[in-house]
């Protein structure tokens, strides 16, 4: 690991001598991983100054800073207008815009106090608004963007009593690695120094799995698919494992050339392929089913890949470099494999389309874009070939894709998963439409059956009696009161013509009110018997007042009101009882007989 550290960085030299636009390195400023924005410019930290430029090599704006930038570590995008970056231990964040740009302290000690805290890595989530600062030996700490700490973690965590991460060195356990965000899952993932993957909620404190992978190796970067996969890249072993992020179980694990360095990761494009370069010369792609792609436009033998790809605007292409050398020698030693290089000769810059293997554009180095960025203010600086793949990315050089937001890559990414429970059912919608709907009956019929037995079962008097002959007397009951239905009608006709119809129908209504009290759920089983003498003339009304209307022979309207008083003597006409007649249309004979038809009636029912 030491030897190939050691060649890593010769290589480190021999590139930025290639690619510095002057002859003396040292007297040039160093940059920072670079930004590339959504505003097309790149951002990028030089030791106590912070870069602006524009996509062609012009300053754009710049300013001063108190403190001096962490060259590892890009600069963050943390939503409009806004930059997070890491400079003495403490988390700066720049704003700019409509006014002049100014930086404050967002996280850490203030001017003049010295930073106890080392700070490893920071993730923002410009959906969310959050964020999150990985500190050494002191855990994981969630901010809001105004400065509200919503939680803080460390590695060793506790659910159901049982003592969960560091299982195997309690004492030195921390977490090591820059915290990384799955957007689409809500996730937030980060290792310990002992090989153990943890994944969070953006949410909470509580985590949803914890996975070991020191049987690989304790060190090892990570890599969010936002597709349903979570990608875990081991430099020292060069293998790239994909986890599914609900479990943390290994999907698939791919064999890739050596590595430059120990923090390599590959980039994720919309189309769910991871890209990685490797010292070999090749490109190594994967589709998320696993399926390897090699791309290589030089000789292989004599040419390498130092650096990351960087994502096109469009989030579909990658722009690529390789560097071909005057010499190349490979050789194991150990489970490590050390590449040494001599001289460099020449670069190509490609940019490509892994999912297709289309290629759009390609140019050496130097060429047209080159030449360019060397009469722009970046003649200033040290330009290695990362910050020049930057500066084309930014440019949008040779790319014929529509570019979009974050928002939409984001989308078009999060769309591709597949959830395991979703693709059980695929094809068989309408055979679970159908059994869903037998389900609904089902219940339906059950809750009918239960409220039936809850509201029987309990009377006193069924429990004596058989069921059987209890449904037989209410399918009897039911035709009778059929029967009485229909003789009720057919004497309503004749009512109005015969006077001596009304006191047999009265009996009849009576008998059906009957036979409705015991048809009811409510009547108790056992109430049939009633009092055969009849109690009022039609029509039964609870009422002081009762009336009647039908039609004489002749086809005349009649209505006959009666109101009952609190006595039931036959002389209650001089106690306070009134009856009326309205006869409309009938001559002296009608009325007379109209007159025998009022029937003295006790109100005490």
């Amino acid at each position: 690991m030491f030897l190939q550290c050691a060649m890593t960085h010769l290589l480190v030299v021999l590139l930025v001598a290639m690619f510095s636009f002057s002859s003396s390195v040292s007297a040039y400023h160093w940059f920072s991983k670079p930004l590339v924005g959504d505003d097309g410019r790149v951002y990028v930290c030089s030791g106590n100054n912070f870069f602006a430029f524009e996509n062609n090599g012009t300053i754009a704006w710049t300013m001063h800073l108190d403190y001096k930038c962490n060259l590892g570590t890009a600069p963050l995008h943390g939503g409009h207008g806004k930059v997070y970056l890491v400079a003495d231990n403490r988390i700066l964040v720049i704003k700019y815009g409509s006014m002049e740009p100014e930086a404050e302290v967002f996280f850490g000690p203030g001017p003049g106090k010295p930073a106890e805290a080392e700070i490893i890595g920071l993730s923002v989530s410009t959906l969310g608004s959050n964020v999150y600062i990985n500190v050494k030996n002191r855990g994981l700490f969630a901010y809001q963007r105004h400065g509200r700490l919503l939680w803080s973690v460390g590695p060793v965590l506790y659910q159901f009593g049982y003592r969960q991460g560091c299982k195997k060195n309690l004492t030195d356990c921390y977490f090591a690695s820059v915290p990384v965000l799955d957007q689409c899952e809500a996730s937030i993932y980060i290792s310990n120094t002992e090989g153990e993957l943890y994944c969070l909620s953006v949410r909470s404190r509580y985590f949803r799995w914890i996975q070991d992978f020191s049987s690989f190796d304790k060190n090892f970067t990570i890599t969010a698919g936002n597709n349903g996969h979570l990608y875990v890249t081991v430099p020292a072993k060069a293998l790239v494992l994909a986890l599914d992020v609900f479990s943390g179980n290994v999907l698939w694990q791919r064999s890739i050339g050596p590595l430059s360095k120990f923090d390599s990761a590959p980039v994720v494009d919309s189309n769910g392929w991871i890209s990685i370069g490797s010292l070999d010369g090749f490109l190594y792609s994967f589709s998320p089913t696993g399926v390897l792609k090699k791309f290589s436009r030089m000789n292989a033998e004599n040419s390498m890949v130092q650096v990351g790809p960087f994502l096109d605007c469009s989030g579909f292409a990658i722009y690529i470099s390789q560097i071909e050398m005057e010499g190349k020698v490979s050789h194991a030693i150990g489970e490590y494999t050390v590449v040494s290089a001599i001289r460099s000769k020449a670069a190509l810059f490609t940019m490509m389309v892994p999912a297709t293997g289309s290629i759009y554009w390609s140019e050496s180095y130097p060429g047209k874009h080159s030449t360019l960025f060397s009469e722009s203010d970046l003649s200033h600086y040290v330009m290695n070939e990362e910050i020049l793949l930057a500066f084309l990315a930014a440019s949008k050089i040779g790319t014929p894709l529509q570019c979009r937001t974050i928002g939409q890559k984001l989308a078009s990414s999060c769309s591709q998963e597949r959830t395991k429970l979703v693709s059980i059912y695929t094809g068989n919608e309408r055979a679970i439409v159908l059994f869903l709907l037998f389900e609904s009956a089902l219940l339906l019929v059950l809750i009918g059956l239960l409220r039936f037995c809850c509201t029987f079962w309990a009377k006193e008097k069924l429990k004596d009696q058989g069921l059987g002959s209890f449904l037989g007397k209410r399918c009897s009951l039911r035709l009778k009161k059929k029967a009485l239905d229909r003789t009720i009608t057919e004497l309503e006709k004749k009512a109005a013509e015969d006077n001596e119809v009304f006191e047999k129908l009265g009996d009849i209504v009576r008998e059906r009110e009957c036979i409705e009290r015991k048809l009811s759920t409510t009547y108790s089983l056992g109430r049939d018997r009633t009092d055969s003498q009849p109690k009022s003339m039609l029509p039964v009304h609870m009422g002081k007042t009762k009336s009647f209307s039908f039609q004489d022979a002749k086809q005349k309207n009649m209505t006959v009101l009666h109101t009952l008083s609190d006595t039931s003597s036959s002389e209650s006409s001089t106690e306070g009882e009134t009856n009326m007649l309205d006869i409309e249309g009938m001559d002296s004979s009608t009325k007379a007989k109209a007159k025998t038809l009022i029937v003295d009636t006790s109100s005490t029912e």
